[in-house]
């Protein structure tokens, strides 16, 4: 007597215009990861290349006047960011800057490229699998990695041109980066590999009793 043998399992292709719909993501990121590299490479060669270098820099509240009001009347502001330009960044400063142009960019191709691979699979009706589980959760790291990586670099950054500026004068070491937005990333990014590790444990469950 044979014994029962477990079918494959039924996967679902997507229809027609949900297809054309992720092809057309797809491509959007692929153009997104292409504009990162080019953005990448110009803001590289311009750090090396130029005498002076201009770096966003973050202020707590300092006063400045700013010839904004009636006839270029001098107006008393706040400022909280602005573009300081330097021509004696040292090389760790530099260094930072373009580490940060890098990784940031490296992480959002790794992040573009495992959303491409997890719509592919889903174009092709695998939606919980231990792939996509695996491709969301480092989609999400990179993530992580991209927003943190960007302030946390240019803050470095940015503190080498004010000491460059100033003779180390003026102290202004902000880290712009806002903790909730790392909280919350970091919740919704848990709630979605457990929505992946459920479907895919419940797939798994389901196909069994085929």
């Amino acid at each position: 007597m044979s014994s029962p043998t477990a079918a494959a399992p039924d996967r679902r292709l997507p229809s027609r215009g949900d297809r054309g719909a992720i092809l057309v993501f797809v491509g959007a990121g692929a153009v997104i990861a292409l504009a990162y590299v080019v953005a990448a490479v110009l803001r590289i060669a311009e750090l090396v290349s130029q005498p002076s270098v201009s770096v966003p820099a973050a202020f707590n509240g300092d006063r400045a006047q700013l010839p904004i009001g009636p006839g270029g009347e001098l107006i008393e502001v706040q400022v909280t960011e602005a573009i300081i330009t330097t021509s004696s960044l040292d090389p760790i400063s530099l260094g930072a800057l373009i580490t940060g142009v890098v990784v940031t960019t490296l992480a959002v191709i790794a992040l573009v490229a495992c959303l491409i691979a997890l719509s592919l699979g889903v174009r092709r009706g695998e939606i919980f699998s231990r792939r996509n589980t695996r491709l969301a959760g480092g989609a999400a790291a990179a993530g992580l990695v991209a927003a943190a990586a960007d302030p946390f670099f240019r803050t470095m950054g940015s503190n080498g041109a004010f000491a460059a500026i100033s003779n180390g004068d003026f102290d202004n070491v902000i880290f712009t980066a806002e903790p909730f937005t790392f909280i919350l990333a970091a919740f919704a990014i848990a709630i979605i590999g457990s929505a992946f590790s459920v479907g895919e444990r419940l797939q798994r469950d389901t196909e069994g009793l085929v």
